[in-house]
């Protein structure tokens, strides 16, 4: 009955071939790398064309567990999965008696939150969604385990998204990682996603960053060009190895390719200086030793890589500060006051803050790594000294006051930072780059401290906003409390009432 309707497509847009088993899984777990919540991937062919055995395969790698138990939905039609990263349906119509029933089956509510894989699809007829991708699988030796893929969809999307992740296979192949396991680690809507790569030798992780002119919207584009956020990852490339060879931990990279955006890169593992979901308060003072160090070291504005090429790292301008500290204007005020942010109340916020960095434009410059806080600190067992804790999400880096990574850290958006740890790390600091700089201002680093800090809490309470409302992230509200203590932290230090009273006005 079913294998004599089978979907013919118009065209496809790539055609793959498998010669075994192990292949046919290896290809489904490239696609599972790929997948996202709304996504409905259709599987078509015969009786024992391999329909199972890939959609087993895609199930076990989206859920990172090569052992799970993926019975057939023969007789269910549909069997649910609920995996951290979003649910999987997988669904078989073979027994399906009317393409209406599928209706009665959810599909629609369950793509709401999830993807869907389904084979026979051809039973449901018309009533899957349009942009559905096809999946024809056909033997091409009879009896044997070779087998051809055939991929068609009236999105062109799908067709980006397909090449993408085949692409990133053949990046491996040519690392010699032709067979390696690949899982995914983060970055859904991102314009970076990671991975994790392992075979026999170890495990490593997998940078894709695919910026192109179709990856971003105009709006974000104009505003990461505003501060100065990486835009490629050769900055990457350039910030990691400077790093390394000054003696700072940040991953090694193993193989990279910058037209495709890729780069494969050292596992420093998972483990941050925050233990048991409390900072723990020796890890913190390695990394307050790593940013002494850092201070106490000139960092180049450009970089030069080995094929004669060089980064220029950014400029961490007045104009870029005071934008991202308008994330505040731009979602916390929206979201949790009355009054309306007119152009009136943006220039008095600009003016406002203009004064204030003028008045730190003395302070040390130097490289601001801009994200140094726990996620990014990874504690490394067995090393010793400041090698104890690798470096990672480095792309940002800009030259600017170096105030502004201690703020990061000593005033951690994902842990609670006590006043009393924040004031012990704080005087660690600053005796840190006394010892070893006899020209260091302590006056002047406690006003850029001050300012900076103010400036990332501002910029954060915009962004976990953003991220809730913006992304359907709504966890990070969460973390809103911790933000505004802070806040309340910083604009009680000297110097800070004018800020103060401005922001007042705003507070829930």
């Amino acid at each position: 009955m079913a294998q004599q309707r089978l979907r013919r497509f118009p065209a496809t847009f790539l055609e793959l071939e498998a010669s075994d088993e192990t292949e046919t899984r290896r290809l489904a777990g490239d696609i599972a790398m790929i997948l996202r919540p709304g996504d409905v991937v259709c599987l078509s062919g015969d009786l024992g064309a391999g329909k199972s055995t890939f959609a087993r395969a895609l199930i076990r790698s989206c859920a990172d567990d090569t052992e799970l138990e993926v019975p057939s939905p023969t007789f269910t039609l549909v069997q649910v999965y609920e995996l951290p990263r979003f649910d999987l349906s997988h669904f078989d119509l073979y027994r399906l008696e009317e393409p209406e029933e599928l209706e009665e089956l959810g599909l629609h509510d369950l793509l709401e939150t999830g993807a869907a894989l389904i084979e026979w699809p051809e039973l449901a007829e018309d009533l899957l969604p349009a942009k559905a991708l096809w999946i024809q699988i056909t033997e091409t030796v009879d009896d044997g385990e070779e087998r051809q893929f055939a991929f068609f969809s009236n999105d062109p999307a799908w067709e980006q998204r397909i090449r993408q992740t085949i692409e990133v296979r053949n990046f491996l192949k040519a690392a010699d990682l032709a067979t390696a396991e690949r899982r995914f680690l983060a970055g859904d809507a991102s314009l970076r996603t990671f991975e994790t790569v392992t075979d026999e030798t170890g495990k490593s992780i997998l940078m894709r960053w695919p910026f192109s002119q179709d990856a971003v919207s105009n709006a974000v584009r104009d505003y990461m060009s505003r501060v100065h956020l990486a835009q490629d990852c050769r900055s990457v490339l350039a910030i990691g190895s400077e790093l390394r060879r000054q003696g700072i931990r940040a991953p090694q990279v193993f193989a990279s390719d910058l037209e495709k955006g890729l780069v494969l890169s050292e596992d420093l593992g998972g483990e941050t200086i925050v233990v048991d979901g409390r900072p723990d308060p020796e890890r913190y003072g390695v990394a307050v030793d790593i940013l002494v160090r850092m201070h106490g070291r000139n960092w180049p504005r450009t970089v030069q890589f080995a094929d004669g090429g060089s980064y220029t790292v950014p400029n961490y301008s007045n104009e870029a500060l005071i934008a991202e500290a308008a994330l505040f204007l731009d979602w916390y005020v929206p979201e949790f006051s009355k009054i309306t942010v007119d152009a009136e109340l943006r220039r008095e916020f600009e003016t406002l803050w203009q004064q204030y960095l003028d008045e730190i434009a003395g302070a040390q410059q130097g490289w601001v790594l801009r994200d140094f806080h726990s996620p990014n600190l990874l504690w490394q067992h067995g090393a010793a000294g400041t090698d104890r804790i690798g470096l990672i999400d480095l792309q940002d880096t800009v030259i600017g006051p170096v105030a502004y990574d201690v703020a990061s850290l000593l005033l951690d958006a994902r842990t609670e930072m006590s006043p009393e740890l924040e004031t012990g790390l704080y005087d660690a600091y600053v005796s840190g780059m006394e010892k070893q700089s006899s020209g260091f201002d302590r006056e002047s680093f406690s006003r850029a401290y001050s300012v900076m800090a103010a400036q990332r809490v501002s910029k954060i309470l915009g962004i976990f906003v953003r991220l809730a409302r913006r992304d359907n992230k709504p966890a990070y509200l969460g973390h809103l409390p911790r933000m505004q203590a802070y806040f309340d932290r910083v604009l009680d230090r000297p110097g800070m009432s004018d800020l103060k009273d401005w922001y007042g006005r705003f507070r829930k």
